[in-house]
């Protein structure tokens, strides 16, 4: 049974320093949001299952009076690290899960050549995150604004946003109102929207 936390784990032994750092800048700029523990999720499949288990417990910190708000799950999102053909621009695309990525769509839509998945050197050098663990939270690692957001519209759209905080044995949720008005200005990173 996994078990959802409010917040930040007490006991930080054993957790690693970009996540640490995750839950230091969201409590910074007062960020609410719900944490589950689990094993690596490498697979949306994996991240459907996190997604049921959010959903079966109501967002407290985020629930008003009304029975509406009970049980709103989050979207899950594909965390993609692209790259041009000629490895001079990188971006982080995040969509919806159900959704194909074809890089000719959204190639158009940026102005860009071919796009491809960026290696895991690139990652670790731009966000400090491995494979199955990139997070828009990872943008904080991202000091010089080499990588541009890319976000799809119905992400935006939707009223909670699951994510990773730069490790793939924990998830977080939280508001979509609170990404786009308070982390993402505290990122520096203005993404671009999208639509795929």
């Amino acid at each position: 049974m996994l078990t959802i936390y409010k917040g930040r784990p007490k006991d930080l032994s054993g957790r690693l320093d970009r996540e640490i750092r995750v839950y230091d800048f969201l409590d910074s700029i007062g960020v609410e949001y719900e944490r589950l523990d689990h094993e690596p999720a490498m697979t949306m499949e994996v991240c459907a299952e996190i997604d049921e288990a959010f959903e079966r417990l109501p967002l407290e910190a985020f629930k008003s009076d009304t029975s509406e708000d009970k049980g709103k799950h989050a979207i899950i999102c594909k965390n993609l690290f692209l790259t041009n053909k000629q490895k001079t621009k990188y971006y982080l695309l995040m969509m919806p899960g159900d959704k194909k990525f074809l890089t000719k769509d959204l190639s158009a839509q940026i102005n860009s050549a071919r796009l491809s998945f960026a290696g895991e050197e690139e990652m670790l050098k731009f966000l400090d995150v491995t494979p199955g663990s990139v997070s828009v939270l990872g943008l904080m690692n991202d000091k010089d604004n080499a990588v541009q957001l890319l976000i799809d519209n119905d992400v935006l759209a939707s009223e909670y946003v699951g994510c990773h905080p730069c490790m793939n044995t924990s998830s977080l949720r939280m508001l979509v109102s609170d990404l786009k008005e308070k982390i993402l200005p505290a990122l520096h990173h203005e993404p671009i929207v999208v639509k795929l």
